[in-house]
């Protein structure tokens, strides 16, 4: 069952969806995800229908909805900032913990790219997500955009840009606009997988907001709330090393994977590998019944 639900977030009505997986016995309370989407996506991308059609199958309740500025939801268009996102993702707990058949003490989140970080950040600071899980993610938005534009000259471009960005809205008042591209670089081949009703054209306070952004300095925080960190070996988006050092960061109990075969948008791309590998981390860290593996020590 599929329920089209909204909410408000710092003043903003935010459009979503919960799922509701068969068999759920009247009374009964399951544990649950939210689901967030990447860069300028939306609900609807393939790295968020995908994993949330899994968990249901799986017998988790999901929720999944547009972030300001983003989709159906309100906000100025394109304009993400990521401690926005936080906020927003805080109040989207809210409402999934109230909603019939839904275990309020056992919802977890989980994101890809943008929406990891996001993920993350949201885990550290509101105990009362119950698990993480990041999927190509980043948590630190300076090193994350140096590596992103590694090329002669690239990443003193991308910082004149944000200088630029600055200068033009003391001078006029109003936002410039540039493109996702030239904020993250997404190679040709793999553009496909930024969906309809994507965000193209952004402020620049956008680019600023991320470069800022240290999901880093908050997954320490998690623990002992269980984190899968996941990310492709080799990743011709978000640099591999991201997820590692917020792995390094991590509290026990983390596992970390990577993958070969797959590129940035994993679930997107169905790798069975992935499938595998979350199904496994959550019978054993977040059961749909029954208690979750005692913690061991270490990561």
């Amino acid at each position: 069952m599929e329920h089209r639900v909204s909410f408000k977030s710092d003043g903003l009505t935010l459009s979503g969806t919960i799922s509701v997986p068969a068999g759920v016995a009247p009374g009964e309370k399951r544990p649950a995800f939210i689901i967030l989407h990447g860069f300028g996506s939306t609900s609807n991308a393939g790295n968020v229908l995908t994993p949330s059609a899994m968990f249901n199958e799986l017998g988790y309740v999901t929720m999944r909805f547009d972030m300001p500025g983003c989709g159906d939801s309100a906000g100025e268009r394109g304009l993400l900032i990521c401690h926005d996102q936080v906020t927003a993702t805080r109040h989207a707990l809210d409402l999934l913990q109230a909603f019939d058949g839904v275990d309020p003490a056992r919802i977890g989140v989980m994101g890809s790219s943008f929406g990891a970080a996001v993920a993350v950040y949201a885990s550290g600071m509101d105990e009362r997500f119950a698990a993480c899980i990041s999927a190509s993610g980043w948590g630190n938005g300076a090193k994350k955009f140096r590596d992103q534009h590694n090329g002669p000259g690239e990443f003193a471009r991308f910082l004149k840009m944000l200088d630029d960005g600055r200068a033009h809205k003391r001078a006029t008042g109003e936002s410039m606009m540039v493109s996702r591209y030239d904020i993250v670089p997404i190679p040709v081949h793999l553009r496909g997988h930024v969906v309809e009703r994507s965000i193209i054209q952004m402020p620049v306070e956008t680019a600023q907001s991320m470069y800022d952004f240290r999901a880093e300095d908050m997954i320490g925080r998690i623990a002992p709330r269980p984190v899968l960190l996941m990310h492709s070996s080799v990743d011709s988006v978000t640099p591999t090393s991201q997820t590692i050092e917020m792995f390094k960061r991590a509290g026990s109990p983390t596992e970390m994977h990577l993958f070969s075969g797959t590129d940035h948008f994993m679930f997107a791309e169905h790798n069975l590998r992935v499938h595998e590998v979350v199904t496994s981390w959550l019978a054993n860290f977040f059961p749909v019944h029954g208690e979750p593996a005692a913690p061991s020590h270490g990561h």
